[in-house]
Protein backbone atom coordinates (compact mmCIF):
# COMPACT_ATOMS: atom_id res chain seq x y z
CA UNK A 1 0.00 0.00 0.00
CA UNK A 2 1.21 3.51 -0.46
CA UNK A 3 2.46 5.31 2.09
CA UNK A 4 1.50 8.48 0.86
CA UNK A 5 -2.42 7.10 1.61
CA UNK A 6 -1.35 6.49 5.78
CA UNK A 7 0.65 10.04 5.95
CA UNK A 8 -2.85 11.92 4.36
CA UNK A 9 -4.67 9.95 7.02
CA UNK A 10 -2.82 11.28 10.24
CA UNK A 11 -3.13 14.51 8.42
CA UNK A 12 -7.02 14.23 8.44
CA UNK A 13 -6.68 12.81 12.30
CA UNK A 14 -4.63 16.33 13.24
CA UNK A 15 -6.55 18.06 11.46
CA UNK A 16 -9.71 17.01 12.91
CA UNK A 17 -8.16 17.60 16.47
CA UNK A 18 -7.02 21.24 15.32
CA UNK A 19 -10.78 21.94 14.56
CA UNK A 20 -12.06 20.36 18.23
CA UNK A 21 -9.92 22.77 19.73
CA UNK A 22 -11.18 25.25 17.53
CA UNK A 23 -14.53 25.16 18.04
CA UNK A 24 -14.12 24.44 21.54
CA UNK A 25 -12.36 27.97 21.32
CA UNK A 26 -15.43 29.38 19.89
CA UNK A 27 -17.80 27.72 21.72
CA UNK A 28 -16.37 29.36 24.76
CA UNK A 29 -16.15 32.78 23.30
CA UNK A 30 -17.86 34.32 26.41
CA UNK A 31 -17.28 32.14 29.10
CA UNK A 32 -15.69 34.20 31.97
CA UNK A 33 -12.21 33.88 32.68
CA UNK A 34 -11.42 31.10 29.94
CA UNK A 35 -8.11 30.56 28.41
CA UNK A 36 -7.91 29.36 24.76
CA UNK A 37 -6.18 26.47 23.59
CA UNK A 38 -3.61 26.38 20.77
CA UNK A 39 -2.37 23.30 18.68
CA UNK A 40 0.85 23.08 16.94
CA UNK A 41 1.79 19.67 14.61
CA UNK A 42 4.83 18.11 14.50
CA UNK A 43 6.81 15.20 11.92
CA UNK A 44 6.01 11.88 12.95
CA UNK A 45 9.04 9.41 11.20
CA UNK A 46 10.70 9.43 8.47
CA UNK A 47 12.20 6.40 6.37
CA UNK A 48 15.80 6.84 5.46
CA UNK A 49 15.59 5.52 1.65
CA UNK A 50 20.00 6.66 1.37
CA UNK A 51 21.81 7.42 4.21
CA UNK A 52 24.48 10.32 4.19
CA UNK A 53 27.98 9.94 3.01
CA UNK A 54 31.45 11.87 3.34
CA UNK A 55 33.53 13.28 0.27
CA UNK A 56 35.81 10.48 -0.58
CA UNK A 57 39.24 11.02 -3.24
CA UNK A 58 37.48 13.12 -5.92
CA UNK A 59 33.82 12.50 -5.27
CA UNK A 60 31.71 15.04 -2.87
CA UNK A 61 29.32 13.88 -0.20
CA UNK A 62 25.47 13.17 -0.52
CA UNK A 63 22.90 13.95 1.34
CA UNK A 64 20.52 11.65 2.91
CA UNK A 65 17.66 10.69 1.11
CA UNK A 66 14.17 10.32 3.31
CA UNK A 67 10.65 10.09 3.23
CA UNK A 68 8.06 11.25 5.58
CA UNK A 69 5.88 9.30 7.12
CA UNK A 70 3.35 11.57 8.26
CA UNK A 71 2.42 14.11 10.86
CA UNK A 72 0.86 14.01 14.72
CA UNK A 73 -0.02 16.75 17.30
CA UNK A 74 3.22 17.94 18.45
CA UNK A 75 1.00 20.53 21.67
CA UNK A 76 -2.23 21.54 22.33
CA UNK A 77 -0.95 24.59 25.10
CA UNK A 78 -3.27 26.91 26.96
CA UNK A 79 -2.63 30.52 26.45
CA UNK A 80 -2.70 32.47 29.59
CA UNK A 81 -3.17 36.03 27.88
CA UNK A 82 -5.09 37.91 30.11
CA UNK A 83 -8.68 38.55 28.54
CA UNK A 84 -10.44 41.59 28.00
CA UNK A 85 -12.51 43.62 31.16
CA UNK A 86 -16.43 43.87 31.34
CA UNK A 87 -17.84 46.31 33.91
CA UNK A 88 -21.02 44.67 36.47
CA UNK A 89 -20.80 47.15 38.82
CA UNK A 90 -21.81 43.86 41.03
CA UNK A 91 -18.88 44.65 44.32
CA UNK A 92 -18.52 40.53 43.80
CA UNK A 93 -17.56 40.38 40.56
CA UNK A 94 -13.74 40.87 40.81
CA UNK A 95 -11.16 40.69 38.05
CA UNK A 96 -7.38 40.07 38.20
CA UNK A 97 -5.42 42.59 36.33
CA UNK A 98 -2.10 40.67 35.83
CA UNK A 99 -0.64 37.49 37.41
CA UNK A 100 -2.38 35.07 39.03
CA UNK A 101 -5.25 32.61 40.44
CA UNK A 102 -8.03 32.99 42.66
CA UNK A 103 -7.70 29.86 44.78
CA UNK A 104 -11.33 27.75 45.81
CA UNK A 105 -12.00 24.83 48.03
CA UNK A 106 -15.04 22.38 48.70
CA UNK A 107 -13.23 21.21 51.55
CA UNK A 108 -13.65 21.61 55.10
CA UNK A 109 -9.90 21.68 55.97
CA UNK A 110 -9.15 23.75 52.55
CA UNK A 111 -6.69 21.09 51.46
CA UNK A 112 -8.66 20.70 48.08
CA UNK A 113 -7.38 23.98 46.21
CA UNK A 114 -8.66 24.84 42.60
CA UNK A 115 -7.17 27.90 40.48
CA UNK A 116 -9.80 29.90 38.43
CA UNK A 117 -9.03 33.12 36.89
CA UNK A 118 -13.18 33.47 36.70
CA UNK A 119 -14.46 36.22 39.06
CA UNK A 120 -18.38 35.99 39.65
CA UNK A 121 -18.58 35.25 43.09
CA UNK A 122 -21.73 35.63 44.93
CA UNK A 123 -23.14 35.49 48.62
CA UNK A 124 -24.29 32.42 50.27
CA UNK A 125 -26.84 32.52 53.23
CA UNK A 126 -23.94 32.52 55.81
CA UNK A 127 -21.82 35.31 53.89
CA UNK A 128 -19.93 33.40 52.38
CA UNK A 129 -17.68 34.25 48.75
CA UNK A 130 -18.61 31.45 46.83
CA UNK A 131 -17.85 30.43 42.60
CA UNK A 132 -21.62 29.71 40.75
CA UNK A 133 -20.66 26.04 41.78
CA UNK A 134 -20.98 26.71 45.28
CA UNK A 135 -17.04 26.36 46.03
CA UNK A 136 -15.87 28.84 48.83
CA UNK A 137 -13.13 31.52 47.79
CA UNK A 138 -10.19 31.41 50.26
CA UNK A 139 -8.21 34.12 51.59
CA UNK A 140 -6.85 35.75 54.98
CA UNK A 141 -9.52 36.51 58.05
CA UNK A 142 -9.08 39.38 60.19
CA UNK A 143 -9.28 39.90 64.23
CA UNK A 144 -11.49 41.94 65.94
CA UNK A 145 -9.07 45.41 65.06
CA UNK A 146 -9.52 44.79 61.62
CA UNK A 147 -5.64 43.31 61.59
CA UNK A 148 -5.40 41.03 58.64
CA UNK A 149 -4.33 37.50 59.92
CA UNK A 150 -2.03 34.96 57.78
CA UNK A 151 -4.05 32.12 58.24
CA UNK A 152 -6.16 30.60 55.55
CA UNK A 153 -9.79 30.51 55.76
CA UNK A 154 -13.00 30.96 53.46
CA UNK A 155 -13.98 34.79 53.03
CA UNK A 156 -16.69 35.10 54.59
CA UNK A 157 -18.56 38.70 55.28
CA UNK A 158 -20.77 38.50 58.46
CA UNK A 159 -23.78 40.64 58.37
CA UNK A 160 -24.20 40.38 61.74
CA UNK A 161 -20.38 41.76 62.52
CA UNK A 162 -19.97 45.04 64.62
CA UNK A 163 -17.16 47.53 65.40
CA UNK A 164 -16.50 47.65 69.00
CA UNK A 165 -16.92 51.40 70.39
CA UNK A 166 -13.88 53.52 71.16
CA UNK A 167 -13.32 56.20 74.04
CA UNK A 168 -11.87 59.29 73.19
CA UNK A 169 -8.32 59.78 73.01
CA UNK A 170 -7.56 62.76 71.05
CA UNK A 171 -9.14 66.52 71.14
CA UNK A 172 -7.94 69.31 68.57
CA UNK A 173 -8.81 72.65 68.53
CA UNK A 174 -9.15 74.67 65.86
CA UNK A 175 -9.98 78.38 65.02
CA UNK A 176 -9.84 82.11 65.68
CA UNK A 177 -9.72 83.84 68.65
CA UNK A 178 -10.83 87.74 69.13
CA UNK A 179 -7.40 89.76 69.65
CA UNK A 180 -10.13 92.26 70.91
CA UNK A 181 -11.70 90.33 73.15
CA UNK A 182 -11.93 92.03 76.52
CA UNK A 183 -9.16 91.55 79.01
CA UNK A 184 -10.46 89.53 82.25
CA UNK A 185 -8.91 88.67 85.71
CA UNK A 186 -8.92 84.71 85.85
CA UNK A 187 -9.42 85.23 89.41
CA UNK A 188 -12.40 87.25 89.11
CA UNK A 189 -15.41 84.96 89.07
CA UNK A 190 -18.08 87.24 87.89
CA UNK A 191 -16.42 87.54 85.27
CA UNK A 192 -17.62 84.91 82.18
CA UNK A 193 -14.99 84.22 79.23
CA UNK A 194 -16.17 82.01 75.68
CA UNK A 195 -17.67 78.89 75.84
CA UNK A 196 -16.69 76.13 73.55
CA UNK A 197 -17.47 72.89 73.84
CA UNK A 198 -17.29 69.17 71.96
CA UNK A 199 -19.26 65.25 72.39
CA UNK A 200 -16.43 62.60 73.70
CA UNK A 201 -16.69 58.99 74.18
CA UNK A 202 -16.37 56.57 76.91
CA UNK A 203 -15.35 52.80 76.41
CA UNK A 204 -19.02 51.77 76.15
CA UNK A 205 -19.72 54.74 73.46
CA UNK A 206 -21.82 56.77 76.00
CA UNK A 207 -21.66 60.23 74.98
CA UNK A 208 -20.50 63.52 76.71
CA UNK A 209 -20.55 67.06 76.17
CA UNK A 210 -17.20 68.50 77.69
CA UNK A 211 -17.26 72.46 77.80
CA UNK A 212 -14.54 74.88 77.99
CA UNK A 213 -14.06 78.45 79.31
CA UNK A 214 -11.39 80.73 77.50
CA UNK A 215 -10.87 83.95 78.89
CA UNK A 216 -8.14 86.54 77.46
CA UNK A 217 -6.23 87.16 80.33
CA UNK A 218 -5.11 90.77 81.74
CA UNK A 219 -1.89 93.02 80.69
CA UNK A 220 0.39 91.95 83.51
CA UNK A 221 0.21 88.63 82.80
CA UNK A 222 1.16 88.63 79.04
CA UNK A 223 0.60 91.83 77.50
CA UNK A 224 -2.81 91.00 75.56
CA UNK A 225 -1.96 88.05 74.26
CA UNK A 226 -1.99 85.23 76.47
CA UNK A 227 -5.38 83.34 77.23
CA UNK A 228 -6.52 80.81 79.78
CA UNK A 229 -8.62 77.95 79.20
CA UNK A 230 -10.72 75.42 81.77
CA UNK A 231 -12.66 72.38 82.07
CA UNK A 232 -16.54 74.41 82.95
CA UNK A 233 -18.89 71.45 82.34
CA UNK A 234 -18.95 67.69 81.63
CA UNK A 235 -22.62 66.55 80.99
CA UNK A 236 -23.94 63.11 80.22
CA UNK A 237 -25.94 63.65 76.85
CA UNK A 238 -27.84 60.65 77.43
CA UNK A 239 -29.04 61.34 81.06
CA UNK A 240 -28.55 64.99 81.24
CA UNK A 241 -26.49 63.96 84.63
CA UNK A 242 -23.80 66.26 85.16
CA UNK A 243 -20.47 67.79 86.81
CA UNK A 244 -19.21 70.90 86.85
CA UNK A 245 -15.43 71.87 87.90
CA UNK A 246 -14.09 68.47 88.72
CA UNK A 247 -11.04 68.31 90.79
CA UNK A 248 -7.56 67.43 88.85
CA UNK A 249 -9.55 67.27 85.07
CA UNK A 250 -7.55 70.08 84.04
CA UNK A 251 -5.34 72.98 85.75
CA UNK A 252 -5.54 76.36 84.40
CA UNK A 253 -4.00 76.14 80.59
CA UNK A 254 -2.38 79.27 79.35
CA UNK A 255 -1.98 79.43 75.47
CA UNK A 256 0.28 82.46 74.17
CA UNK A 257 0.73 84.09 70.99
CA UNK A 258 2.85 86.66 69.22
CA UNK A 259 2.28 89.68 67.45
CA UNK A 260 1.54 88.54 64.47
CA UNK A 261 -1.47 86.11 66.03
CA UNK A 262 0.69 82.78 66.05
CA UNK A 263 0.90 80.18 68.90
CA UNK A 264 4.19 80.59 70.57
CA UNK A 265 3.34 78.55 74.28
CA UNK A 266 1.06 75.87 75.01
CA UNK A 267 1.56 75.36 78.97
CA UNK A 268 0.75 76.52 82.70
CA UNK A 269 1.88 79.88 84.65
CA UNK A 270 5.09 78.65 84.49
CA UNK A 271 5.96 77.96 80.93
CA UNK A 272 5.68 75.23 78.18
CA UNK A 273 5.06 71.58 79.86
CA UNK A 274 5.44 68.63 77.74
CA UNK A 275 1.91 67.63 77.25
CA UNK A 276 -1.52 68.13 78.29
CA UNK A 277 -3.95 65.32 79.30
CA UNK A 278 -7.56 65.41 80.83
CA UNK A 279 -7.67 62.79 83.36
CA UNK A 280 -11.26 62.32 84.28
CA UNK A 281 -10.99 58.61 85.80
CA UNK A 282 -12.99 58.43 89.19
CA UNK A 283 -15.33 61.40 88.39
CA UNK A 284 -18.87 61.22 89.32
CA UNK A 285 -21.71 62.88 88.46
CA UNK A 286 -24.80 64.63 89.56
CA UNK A 287 -28.64 63.15 89.22
CA UNK A 288 -30.46 65.95 87.09
CA UNK A 289 -33.92 64.68 87.65
CA UNK A 290 -37.17 66.33 89.00
CA UNK A 291 -37.83 63.04 91.11
CA UNK A 292 -34.49 63.46 93.13
CA UNK A 293 -34.56 66.12 95.77
CA UNK A 294 -30.73 65.81 96.77
CA UNK A 295 -28.13 65.73 94.47
CA UNK A 296 -27.02 62.33 94.28
CA UNK A 297 -23.16 61.51 93.45
CA UNK A 298 -23.34 58.52 89.68
CA UNK A 299 -20.25 56.95 88.31
CA UNK A 300 -20.37 56.33 84.83
CA UNK A 301 -21.30 53.08 83.64
CA UNK A 302 -18.48 53.29 80.64
CA UNK A 303 -14.41 54.14 81.73
CA UNK A 304 -12.63 57.00 80.61
CA UNK A 305 -9.15 56.83 78.51
CA UNK A 306 -6.93 60.11 79.41
CA UNK A 307 -7.60 62.52 76.55
CA UNK A 308 -4.67 64.22 74.97
CA UNK A 309 -5.09 68.07 74.54
CA UNK A 310 -1.85 69.12 73.67
CA UNK A 311 1.34 67.43 72.97
CA UNK A 312 4.69 68.67 71.34
CA UNK A 313 5.57 65.69 69.02
CA UNK A 314 2.01 66.10 67.61
CA UNK A 315 1.23 69.79 66.72
CA UNK A 316 -2.23 68.99 64.96
CA UNK A 317 -3.41 69.65 68.36
CA UNK A 318 -3.35 73.03 68.40
CA UNK A 319 -1.93 74.33 64.96
CA UNK A 320 -5.07 76.08 63.33
CA UNK A 321 -5.72 77.90 67.19
CA UNK A 322 -5.02 81.49 65.74
CA UNK A 323 -5.31 85.41 67.58
CA UNK A 324 -6.06 87.87 65.14
CA UNK A 325 -9.06 90.98 65.00
CA UNK A 326 -11.30 88.43 63.55
CA UNK A 327 -14.62 86.70 64.89
CA UNK A 328 -14.06 84.15 67.60
CA UNK A 329 -14.59 80.98 65.73
CA UNK A 330 -12.87 78.90 67.79
CA UNK A 331 -13.82 74.92 68.19
CA UNK A 332 -12.44 71.60 69.71
CA UNK A 333 -13.09 68.70 67.84
CA UNK A 334 -12.48 65.30 69.44
CA UNK A 335 -10.77 63.43 67.13
CA UNK A 336 -11.40 59.71 67.59
CA UNK A 337 -14.11 58.19 69.50
CA UNK A 338 -17.32 56.40 68.84
CA UNK A 339 -20.55 54.37 69.52
CA UNK A 340 -20.89 50.66 68.31
CA UNK A 341 -21.90 49.90 64.87
CA UNK A 342 -23.87 47.05 62.72
CA UNK A 343 -22.03 46.10 59.31
CA UNK A 344 -24.39 47.83 56.57
CA UNK A 345 -22.80 47.75 53.40
CA UNK A 346 -18.57 46.52 52.21
CA UNK A 347 -16.25 46.99 49.56
CA UNK A 348 -13.55 45.25 48.14
CA UNK A 349 -10.42 47.40 46.98
CA UNK A 350 -7.18 46.77 44.48
CA UNK A 351 -5.81 44.54 46.92
CA UNK A 352 -8.41 41.83 47.74
CA UNK A 353 -8.89 43.38 51.25
CA UNK A 354 -12.29 43.63 52.15
CA UNK A 355 -13.20 46.33 53.91
CA UNK A 356 -16.85 46.95 56.15
CA UNK A 357 -18.67 49.94 56.52
CA UNK A 358 -20.36 50.36 59.58
CA UNK A 359 -23.44 52.48 60.81
CA UNK A 360 -21.61 54.21 63.16
CA UNK A 361 -19.65 55.65 60.03
CA UNK A 362 -16.46 53.26 60.72
CA UNK A 363 -14.75 51.11 58.87
CA UNK A 364 -12.77 48.06 59.48
CA UNK A 365 -11.01 45.02 57.63
CA UNK A 366 -13.23 41.93 57.72
CA UNK A 367 -10.44 39.85 55.24
CA UNK A 368 -8.47 39.98 52.47
CA UNK A 369 -8.32 37.88 49.22
CA UNK A 370 -5.88 35.33 48.18
CA UNK A 371 -4.25 34.75 44.83
CA UNK A 372 -1.61 32.38 43.36
CA UNK A 373 0.77 31.89 40.93
CA UNK A 374 2.86 29.39 39.15
CA UNK A 375 6.07 29.64 37.55
CA UNK A 376 4.60 27.27 34.59
CA UNK A 377 0.77 28.57 34.52
CA UNK A 378 0.70 26.50 30.90
CA UNK A 379 1.55 23.70 32.75
CA UNK A 380 -2.05 23.50 35.20
CA UNK A 381 -4.32 21.04 33.76
CA UNK A 382 -8.49 22.05 33.06
CA UNK A 383 -10.54 20.41 35.45
CA UNK A 384 -13.84 21.97 34.31
CA UNK A 385 -16.07 25.03 35.61
CA UNK A 386 -13.66 27.57 35.00
CA UNK A 387 -11.04 25.42 37.06
CA UNK A 388 -7.54 24.42 36.80
CA UNK A 389 -5.23 22.24 38.76
CA UNK A 390 -1.79 21.81 39.55
CA UNK A 391 0.34 19.14 37.91
CA UNK A 392 4.14 18.64 38.38
CA UNK A 393 5.32 20.55 35.52
CA UNK A 394 3.43 23.65 36.53
CA UNK A 395 5.23 23.98 39.75
CA UNK A 396 4.05 24.79 43.09
CA UNK A 397 1.32 27.12 43.82
CA UNK A 398 3.04 30.58 45.24
CA UNK A 399 -0.16 32.21 47.97
CA UNK A 400 0.39 36.22 48.63
CA UNK A 401 -2.12 39.34 48.19
CA UNK A 402 -2.81 40.99 45.40
CA UNK A 403 -0.98 43.73 44.16
CA UNK A 404 2.20 42.93 45.78
CA UNK A 405 5.06 40.65 45.08
CA UNK A 406 4.53 39.93 41.62
CA UNK A 407 0.79 39.41 41.84
CA UNK A 408 -1.89 41.74 39.70
CA UNK A 409 -4.03 44.19 41.30
CA UNK A 410 -8.18 42.93 41.84
CA UNK A 411 -10.50 44.90 40.71
CA UNK A 412 -13.77 44.89 41.67
CA UNK A 413 -17.23 45.53 39.79
CA UNK A 414 -15.49 43.46 36.45
CA UNK A 415 -15.57 40.26 35.07
CA UNK A 416 -12.05 39.03 33.06
CA UNK A 417 -14.16 37.79 29.34
CA UNK A 418 -12.29 34.61 27.62
CA UNK A 419 -9.26 35.40 25.69
CA UNK A 420 -10.36 33.98 22.16
CA UNK A 421 -9.86 36.26 19.14
CA UNK A 422 -12.73 35.36 16.91
CA UNK A 423 -10.65 36.56 13.66
CA UNK A 424 -7.58 34.38 14.48
CA UNK A 425 -9.67 31.75 15.18
CA UNK A 426 -11.65 32.31 11.78
CA UNK A 427 -8.37 32.10 10.17
CA UNK A 428 -7.32 29.40 11.68
CA UNK A 429 -10.44 27.63 10.53
CA UNK A 430 -9.78 27.95 7.37
CA UNK A 431 -6.43 27.15 7.06
CA UNK A 432 -7.17 24.28 8.86
CA UNK A 433 -10.47 23.41 6.52
CA UNK A 434 -7.66 23.54 3.75
CA UNK A 435 -5.24 21.55 5.56
CA UNK A 436 -7.87 18.72 5.82
CA UNK A 437 -9.14 19.01 2.27
CA UNK A 438 -5.85 18.47 0.84
CA UNK A 439 -4.95 15.64 3.16
CA UNK A 440 -8.27 14.02 1.95
CA UNK A 441 -7.52 14.79 -2.28
CA UNK A 442 -4.17 13.18 -1.15
CA UNK A 443 -6.10 10.27 -0.22
CA UNK A 444 -8.36 10.25 -3.23
CA UNK A 445 -5.37 10.47 -5.68
CA UNK A 446 -3.61 7.56 -4.00
CA UNK A 447 -6.59 5.42 -4.09
CA UNK A 448 -6.54 6.67 -7.89
CA UNK A 449 -2.81 5.85 -8.66
CA UNK A 450 -3.68 1.80 -6.93
CA UNK A 451 -6.78 1.92 -9.26
CA UNK A 452 -4.43 2.37 -12.18
CA UNK A 453 -2.15 -0.30 -11.10
CA UNK A 454 -5.33 -2.74 -10.36
CA UNK A 455 -5.53 -1.98 -14.05
CA UNK A 456 -2.59 -2.85 -15.62
CA UNK A 457 -3.78 -6.86 -15.18
CA UNK A 458 -6.21 -6.66 -17.75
Amino acid sequence: MMRSMYSAVSGLRIHQGKMDTIGNNIANVNTVGFKKGQVTFQEVFSQVVRGASAPTGGKGGTNPQQIGMGAALGSISTIHTKGPGQRTDNPTDLMIDGEGFFVVSDDVNFNNRYYTRAGNFTLDRDGNLVTADGFKVLGYGADSDGNILTDVTNIRINRSATKAPTATELICFEGNLNSNTELIDPADPNKKGHLIDTEIKDSLGNSYKITFELKKVTESQADGNGWEMVVKRITDQGTKNYVEYPDNVLDALSLKFNSDGKLTTVGDADGEIANVKLDLSGIAFTHNKDDVELPTAVTPSGTFKEIKLFDPDDDSTFKDLTQYANEMDVKPKAKNGNTSGTLEGFFIDDKGIITGTFTNGERKALGQIMLAKFDNPMGLQKLGSNFFGDTRNSGEPQFGGAGVSGFGAISPGNLEMSNVDISLEFTEMITTQRGFQANSRIITTSDEMLQELVNMKR
